[in-house]
């Protein structure tokens, strides 16, 4: 009878909550530690004792149970987010994106056919012939093809993929098309001024951008220095132009800008990431591992929900030729 007593002790305590849960949790993770730990049998014995329980040890194994359910909650709500609805309506058969590795635009609609799981081809435009563009009107990254079809502007190319994606839905939520709008008007201007801020910051993201970029090597040699120089001058006019009088404090302002949006939710499409999550974590993926990028996560909030944003939008769906 005591030992039906305790459990029912117990199932009330994890029904419940509150402080004899998190003792429960505290058992739990004693326990996982040598079992010839006198600290970890005291407080089973005491636990055991306050909540009515015959063993110590069966107060061990609830905990642990306890601990594994919240561990599968949590894994379940990462799956939530990571689901990647796909239409039998779109299936097609050849998407090609003419972009520049480190266009922030071009990120955009990276991040959104990675999170739909849409297996596409890469065609890197070199910035100075654009030749890769040469059959096309429009001479701006990205263009994306779609069984030939030629789709351009990030926004609008996102837009009629989420149609075909979902045929009975319409983008009508006024927060989410606030903060896409914001993201085109406001967060991308922040971006320039902070990559090309010091001489260094600029070689750093010249680094990057010819490395990635469809350079020759001797258009290499010259794009890193002579790209950095121009870039550096460049975003000062940028800075100036936008009303940026410190680019840092710039930045993380819009970062806290955008976690206050958040207004505690997981994303700010709730449960799962909508198309304003989406866009800004698209243009903020190419600067993620440059020195503002760093300094960002580690001055602001937004390390977090990037992170959860990094594990929903999951691997690249680039087809590697």
């Amino acid at each position: 009878m005591r030992r039906v007593n305790g459990l029912a002790t117990v199932g009330r305590a994890l029904t419940c909550g509150g402080a004899v849960e998190k003792r429960l949790a505290q058992a739990a993770l004693m326990s996982t530690c040598s079992s010839s730990s006198s600290n970890s049998h005291i407080f089973s014995q005491k636990l055991a004792d306050r909540l009515g329980l015959s063993r110590p040890s069966l107060v061990r194994r609830v905990a642990g149970t306890m601990l594994f359910s919240v561990a599968a909650s949590s894994m379940a709500q990462d799956a939530l987010a990571k689901e990647k609805p796909r239409s039998e309506k779109f299936l097609p058969k050849e998407v090609v994106l003419y972009q520049y590795e480190a266009c922030p635009f071009c990120n955009k609609v990276k991040a959104f056919l990675d999170y739909y799981s849409i297996p596409y081809k890469i065609v890197e435009v070199n910035p100075i012939s654009k030749k890769e563009i040469k059959w096309s009107d429009y001479k701006k990254v990205p263009i994306l093809k779609v069984d030939g079809e030629q789709m351009v502007d990030s926004s609008d190319i996102i837009d009629k993929l989420f149609h075909r994606i979902n045929p009975d839905s319409s983008i009508r939520d006024g927060e989410e098309k606030k903060w896409r709008e914001w993201v085109d008007n406001h967060l991308v201007h922040v971006l320039s001024p902070n990559i090309y801020r010091s001489t260094s910051e600029a070689l750093e993201s010249f680094d990057y951008i010819t490395t990635h970029g469809n350079f020759s090597f001797t258009e290499r040699l010259g794009a890193k220095y002579a790209g950095a120089a121009a870039m550096y001058f460049v975003s000062k006019k940028l800075k100036k132009k936008h009303n940026i009088t410190d680019e840092r404090a710039a930045l993380y302002e819009a970062a806290e800008t955008w976690v206050d949006a958040l207004n505690g939710r997981h994303y700010l499409g709730g449960s799962k990431p909508n198309l304003a999550d989406l866009a800004v974590f698209g243009v903020l993926r190419p600067i993620r591992y440059l020195t503002s990028g760093k300094d960002m996560v580690e001055h602001t909030r937004i390390g977090e929900w990037y992170g959860r944003m990094e594990n929903a939008v999951g691997e690249s769906a680039r087809i590697k030729e």
